[in-house]
């Protein structure tokens, strides 16, 4: 009898312990058996795990742990790991967030039970725009900066008539309307667009419909292996080799080492980050690549930034409270291996310099992993919305 008081007694304790007294539990919710697994997956995981390891493995006093899953692409799935990561695990923060309708459900729940989220793999610029909300914060990059990078340089150079093959769920719809923006505010015409399943094997179809639109440019509003398939089959048809120029509209360094030189040469491209850029790239991507033997693309590094830079908003507030560490994350400046001199509006976007990149020939590689040519640098004051832009009901 007594001991039964005696495990009652420590089972209350248990239960007793507020959630601040415990070390900061960070989550990883992205795809990593999927169409987006090489894009984002494990190797994001890794990168969070690096940022944890640089930040020295505790905070506040407390040790920081690190959890994982994969949502594989499904809302639903992904909105139930999260609530019971929050009500039962104690999860303080979920990033990289792959698949924006994805996104945008954990953006809902997240500001249901007042929990930070940073997302990273997912594009859409609803998530800083309409869908705003206070715990919420958006990383890497948006529809909005790639439709500025790749729509804008493209019409510029005389790719004024597009026809758009779209991924058929939200981050497709943002990223041929962002872009469809761009262009026609550069003079260029959008002659057509087909919507595509996500995941599909064949895209004749589509690839068909996009070569009877004699459009100079096809945009690849899709991502991952989406993107590679789609790229592989418009060669078969003869697409490039007939005058239309693909536009990669959500490439990242993961899909062109996927394809290869000799099929991904003269892709122009927008990415966030590139390792071989400036020295606190490559010390970044130096190190990603002892770890897992690849370098890591703008998903991968902006992880690493999105973690490093919850910790340090952690730190600064002295606490993990939501409210606390969200304002801090707006008011500290993002400087590290990611992103040098960027900044958190209002509404949560992190604004910083996009680069727009051609793939290289295979006679131009020098080395492994040497793949792009730097076009142009777009300030991320061009780049992304201000908050005012934005839609953010925040801002108003």
């Amino acid at each position: 009898m007594k001991s039964a008081l005696w495990a009652a007694a420590a089972s209350a304790l248990l239960i007793a312990v507020p959630a601040s007294a415990q070390g900061v539990k960070i989550g990883i919710l992205n795809d990593q058996s999927g169409v987006y697994a090489d894009y984002g997956g494990k190797w994001s995981v890794e990168a969070a795990k690096m940022a944890i390891e640089d930040f020295g493995g505790e905070v506040l006093g407390q040790k920081i742990e690190l959890v994982t899953a994969d949502h594989q692409n499904k809302p639903d799935l992904a909105s139930s790991i999260a609530r019971r990561w929050y009500d039962v695990e104690n999860v303080d923060m979920i990033t990289e967030l792959t698949t924006s309708s994805v996104a945008l459900a954990i953006h809902e729940l997240s500001k249901e039970k007042k929990k930070i989220d940073i997302v990273v793999g997912a594009a859409t610029s609803r998530l800083t725009g309409d869908a705003c909300q206070p715990y919420g914060f958006h990383w890497a990059y948006d529809t909005r900066a790639l439709g500025v990078g790749t729509g804008g340089a493209l019409t510029k150079a005389g790719g004024d008539t597009w026809f758009f093959l779209t991924a058929d769920y939200a981050f497709g719809y943002a990223l041929e309307k962002d872009t469809s923006e761009i262009v026609t505010a550069n003079g260029g015409k959008v002659v057509g667009s087909v919507r595509v399943p996500l995941n599909s094997s064949d895209f004749s179809s589509f690839l068909l419909q996009a070569q009877s639109s004699k459009a100079k440019i096809v945009g690849l509003a899709n991502a991952g292996l989406d993107t590679t398939n789609s790229i592989k089959q418009a060669s078969e048809f003869g697409i490039v080799a007939s005058g239309q120029k693909l536009a990669g509209l959500l490439m990242t360094l993961a899909e062109v080492n996927g394809l290869g030189l000799q099929a991904a040469q003269g892709l122009v491209l927008t990415e966030g980050y590139y390792w071989d850029l400036n020295d606190k790239t490559r010390h970044l991507g130096e190190r990603f690549l002892k770890r897992t033997g690849r370098m890591p693309s703008m998903i991968h590094a902006g992880t690493y930034s999105a973690t490093l830079s919850y910790l340090k908003a952690v730190k600064a507030a002295g606490t993990k409270d939501p409210d606390a560490v969200a304002k801090k994350l707006k008011e500290l400046p993002v400087d590290d291996d990611f992103a040098q001199g960027g900044k958190v509006l209002e509404n949560g976007r992190m604004v910083h310099d996009m680069y727009l990149f051609e793939v290289k020939k295979p006679s131009e590689s020098k080395k492994p992993w040497d793949y792009y040519k730097l076009l142009a640098t777009v300030p991320g004051d061009k780049a992304f919305f201000t908050a005012k832009e934005s839609g953010c009901p925040l801002t108003k």
